[in-house]
């Protein structure tokens, strides 16, 4: 404590000068403010005096003056370099001696990103992919797949689709690669939600306990009135229709005899199954999915995940008589410990059982699919059987290798931030 003040006092030695700030944002929640920098997702919540007194800095008020105005103001004291302190780790102070002025507008709701809408790109196709014009469109495309449907039930999703074809790798490769670009599909429409109201957006790709996903980082949705955050967050899911809708409908066109389908028809009934899976796997709660945030957002959590985990840690820690906690809990957000107190009941469920599907489920029928290709290798000497085999594997065992990477990368990324705050 005692070096993060003398750095501070060496940072704001000269208090009666005014503090450079960033452009920032204010949304007024019930009796707290959301404040952050849009351009760099940097965010967080502070009471109405503490978003009060940050705005006179911003507003070009130096420091002792503030410190000032706030003890007037709310009859306490307030230590403003470590407030200082702690909005420069934010990101929220620059280097420019002159502050960044406001001109006394209160940027809450709308006018909160007028900043940012300035400088995002294809914030105009966000809001061209969203408009009545395409909502209409996008009615009009899975009304015409239920139509299909019905009228040849051949068409409607079954698991069957899967095998369309009798060599192992020809399913494999289409269902592995071919969701590339439907991932990269629902991803972009995330982020076209985003970009509609001015925000910027990443990609990466990472895990849920042994699942391999591609996210899309849209952290200034908490900046963003909270009514306009459930499109970007359910964007992928209506993503997700249109693909299984729009291949639906050609295969449907492409011509069958019965059950019969040709090629091109059997690969986009396969890829529209594999989708629909994706498309069931987002109800997955507890491993971080689309409707997770659009439940946590209804609930007005902040970290409702974080919260439950380190809940059930302290639990485990009591059940054990031990008395020194995984994490104070006085640290935990009111509303996040209130929701917790059930959610992380769902959620050691949800684990269990993913878990429990390992040994169960997945390791035998990873088993059973290797003896399987095995015994055709050894019983099938043809160059078609044996390439077709190996190559299966080989695919399996490069989706292996990828999770354990991602594994290993996530424990290293643990290690070197354990390692720094220790510094």
């Amino acid at each position: 404590m005692t070096s993060d003040t003398s750095q501070a006092d060496q940072a704001w030695a000269d208090l009666d000068s005014p503090v450079g700030l960033t452009p920032l944002s204010y949304l007024e929640e019930g009796s707290e403010v959301t404040v952050g920098r849009p351009d760099t997702g940097s965010y967080c919540i502070l009471p109405p005096d503490g978003a009060a007194l940050l705005r006179r800095l911003q507003g070009g008020t130096s420091p002792r003056q503030a410190a000032v105005w706030y003890l007037a103001e709310y009859g306490d004291p307030v230590d403003i370099v470590e407030f200082l302190l702690a909005m420069s780790e934010l990101g929220f102070v620059t280097t420019d001696p002159e502050p960044v002025s406001t001109g006394g507008r209160r940027y809450t709701g709308r006018g909160a990103h007028r900043h940012r809408r300035s400088c995002v790109r294809w914030q105009r196709l966000g809001a061209a992919a969203f408009s009545p014009l395409a909502w209409v469109l996008y009615g009009a495309i899975m009304l015409a797949a239920v139509i299909a449907m019905v009228r040849q039930p051949e068409l409607a999703p079954h698991y069957e689709q899967l095998f369309f074809s009798p060599y192992l790798t020809v399913m494999e490769l289409v269902l592995v690669f071919g969701q590339i670009p439907l991932l990269l599909f629902h991803e972009s429409f995330h982020a076209l939600g985003g970009r509609r109201l001015g925000l910027p957006s990443t990609f990466h790709v990472g895990r849920r306990l042994y699942y391999i996903v591609v996210e899309t980082s849209l952290d200034g949705l908490v900046g963003v009135p909270r009514g306009k955050r459930y499109l970007p967050m359910l964007a992928g899911m209506l993503a997700d229709l249109l693909v299984i809708s729009i291949l639906t409908l050609i295969a449907g066109s492409v011509g069958s005899s019965g059950n019969d389908f040709s090629l091109l028809a059997g690969v986009c009934l396969a890829l529209a199954f594999g989708t629909l899976l994706r498309f069931v796997w987002q109800f997955y709660f507890f491993l971080h999915t689309d409707l997770y945030y659009v439940v946590s957002t209804a609930m007005r959590c902040v970290n409702l995940q974080r919260t439950a985990r380190q809940m059930l840690g302290n639990r485990a820690r009591r059940l054990l008589g031990r008395r020194d906690l995984l994490v104070d809990e006085t640290s935990w957000h009111p509303r996040d410990r209130a929701v917790a107190r059930w959610y992380s009941w769902l959620l050691l469920v949800g684990y269990t059982v993913a878990i429990a599907v390992i040994p169960l489920v997945a390791i035998p029928t990873m088993l059973k699919v290797a003896r399987s290709v095995w015994d055709n290798l050894a019983g099938d000497h043809s160059a078609v059987g044996t390439v077709d085999g190996i190559a299966f594997l080989a695919v399996n065992a490069a989706q292996v290798a990828l999770l354990v990477t991602l594994i290993h990368r996530d424990r290293r990324r643990r290690r070197v931030a354990s390692a720094h705050l220790i510094d």
